[in-house]
């Protein structure tokens, strides 16, 4: 079998178990806590983090991907929590879509290079070394930036053999432009995931992502306010029905702490956005209507390990 890095260190593909395939430990706006240090508890967030993924490890949840990259990313941060919780968690190298200035007046080389580095070398001068590669289009799409961002990933990808996932606005069909740009760059679309697909019921949208043979990230659970779960079990229902569980992966965008907005105001407009939501709500309700036992193994287990185990290089 294959091997993925973790912030613990490298686990066998065949050991990832149940895997939430986008998710985050810590989001936080670059610069805000360095700056007014009052506003972050670390070791708060730390012992919340540490309880939150023993809860949802309880639920059997083994592996969790941590897709954050410039928003605030602390390789420490997830490594204490890592080892402190039993939790694997393999964390992610690229930009977010708010692309920093610094990139800006350079090239898709010089982003490549610093991704490599923390593939091959680690992360932030630790040994820590990234086992995911994360890239975002939002709703202004693939703008001049982004896709020099897409196109830095897309090398990367094919240098290392590292799969890639991504941040999307599915309201505006961006994972095709997504898959048209990696595609250019000889990427094999099957060794991708398009992240937040689940916040669309458009079948045929969705039937042509998987029709080019990437994975559909169904990832936005507890975020009702771009799909109701309602509507996000009953598209999952409808393409296994179709035959097309062995190309969707699972998970909720979630987070122990972000500070985008308060958290009292979160646990009031998005109580089932948590890590445990899946494992207690969603995969009941998958059962409810009709998916199959073998159909949540396959989404849940069986796609993350095939994802990480292909890492050839081309």
């Amino acid at each position: 079998m294959a091997t993925v890095n973790t912030v613990t260190g490298p686990v066998d593909t065949g050991d990832l178990g149940f895997t939430l395939m986008h998710e985050h430990i810590v989001v936080k706006s670059p610069g805000v806590a360095e700056n007014f240090p009052s506003v972050w508890n670390r070791a708060e967030e730390i012992e919340r983090a540490v309880a939150r993924l023993r809860d949802v490890a309880a639920r059997g949840v083994k592996t969790i991907v941590d897709a954050t990259v410039d928003l605030g990313r602390d390789i420490n941060f997830v490594s204490e929590v890592g080892r402190r919780s039993g939790m694997q968690i393999i964390v992610a190298t690229g930009l977010y879509f708010d692309v920093p200035r610094y990139f800006r007046s350079r090239s898709a080389d010089v982003m490549a290079e610093l991704f490599l580095k923390d593939i091959n070398e680690g992360i932030a001068g630790t040994q820590i070394k990234a086992g995911v590669i994360k890239c975002a289009t939002d709703e202004e799409g693939a703008t001049g930036e982004v896709e020099k961002v897409l196109r830095a990933c897309a090398r990367v990808h094919r240098a290392t053999g590292v799969p890639i996932t991504t941040h999307t606005f599915a309201a505006g069909q961006t994972g095709t432009v997504q898959q048209d740009i990696f595609e250019s760059e000889g990427v094999d679309l099957s060794r991708v995931i398009i992240g937040h697909s689940g916040d669309s019921k458009d079948i045929d949208y969705l039937l042509r992502l998987i029709g080019r043979g990437s994975y559909i990230g169904m990832d936005r659970f507890g975020l009702d306010m771009f799909l109701p779960t309602a509507d996000r079990v009953a598209t999952i229902a409808q393409l296994c029905k179709m035959g097309h569980a062995d190309r969707m992966v699972l998970s909720h965008d979630a987070n122990s702490y972000i500070d985008w907005f308060e958290r009292s105001l979160l646990e009031m407009t998005a109580p089932d956005w948590h890590y445990n939501f899946i494992p207690d709500s969603v995969i009941p309700a998958l059962l409810e209507s009709g998916v199959t036992e073998d159909e949540i193994r396959q989404m849940t287990v069986e796609n993350p390990r095939r994802i990480f185990e292909r890492q050839e290089t081309y």
